[in-house]
């Protein structure tokens, strides 16, 4: 870049938007220079326009993106970022919780793993297939099942160990919390089953989700007519790319603003993504910091609009 570059200025504050979100400690770093300034770093690697966006892997340049093209810029940094959450001590996998918690991303730096202050007695979950796991299945702090190889995959005691919606694809799920938190980002964790692994048709195997709209400090939670009437906190709209090809697991990025001073989330899962009429969750975990403990059976009134 230079500083007296205009389409340089324009996409910016999306670069450093993607820095925010998409860094990893020891594994993804961004990094600017200014042409003017080092100008024979330009020459060593051929930049003959401005903006150029380089990426590189194990000393390699991997992908070159020439000129402010915002998607195909976050597509390749996503692209990266999803590398280094799914790859193993090679550098770029899984990560550890607090304790023995399973996490399927990295945890941002200067956040945690804050999904130990979930009230599991408060929980109430909409819509979920009663022969399968109940809303406490997606705060277990095992590794889902699913990713340990095994056809039709439960765990040692039997139990399916993880979420399908029942009558739709819809779930609406109420969680509240021990503690106010500051909340960052949720990974969610989703590993349908292909039709070679188990005996069912492919039109009958459940989706991932696609559209969440996320709704806080709710007292209760919400009815899937009422929620059509109730503005979302933020509404996430999730691609396959978004998921991590090794633990399944996709980190979605909240507003950070929105989420200050929560007491309770409301997640309520729209539509999947594909033709079933099924959606599949295995495991939720909730990253950000803690703040003050609360009394629980007692939900705060946080602001005064809807979804606040």
């Amino acid at each position: 870049y230079a500083d007296w570059c205009a389409p340089c200025k324009a996409i910016g504050p999306h670069y450093e938007q993607l820095s925010a979100q998409l860094s990893r400690s020891q594994k993804v770093t961004f990094a600017k220079v200014n042409t003017d300034h080092q100008q024979e770093i330009a020459q060593r690697y051929g930049v003959t326009a401005l903006p150029t966006f380089m990426i590189f892997k194990n000393n390699q340049t991997v992908s070159t993106i020439r000129g402010p093209d915002a998607t195909q810029l976050s597509d390749a940094i996503k692209k990266i970022a999803a590398e280094a959450d799914s790859d193993g001590a090679g550098g770029f996998g899984e990560a550890s919780g607090n304790g023995s918690r399973w996490l399927g991303a990295d945890l941002p730096r200067g956040y945690t793993d804050v999904t130990e202050e979930v009230d599991v007695q408060g929980l109430d979950l909409l819509n979920a297939n009663s022969e399968l796991g109940g809303a406490r299945t997606f705060f277990q702090e095992s590794r889902p099942s699913v990713l340990n190889g095994k056809s039709k995959a439960s765990t040692k005691e039997g139990v399916k160990d993880w979420v399908e919606s029942d009558t739709d694809e819809q779930l609406m799920l109420f969680i509240p919390f021990r503690a106010t938190l500051k909340i960052h980002s949720l990974q969610i964790t989703s590993k349908p089953q292909i039709p070679s692994e188990v005996d069912t048709e492919a039109a009958d195997i459940p989706m991932r989700p696609r559209t969440i709209q996320v709704y806080t400090n709710r007292a209760h939670v919400l009815g899937f007519e009422e929620a059509e009437d109730v503005p979302a906190t933020q509404s996430i709209t999730l691609r396959p790319s978004d998921w991590s090809a090794e633990t399944a697991t996709s980190r979605i990025d909240l507003r950070f603003v929105k989420f200050q001073n929560v007491t309770s989330l409301v997640l309520f899962v729209v539509d999947g993504d594909g033709q079933s009429d099924k959606v599949r969750i295995d495991r939720i975990r909730i990253i950000g910091e803690i703040g003050e403990k609360r009394e629980l059976g007692k939900l705060e009134k946080i602001g005064d609009q809807a979804g606040e």
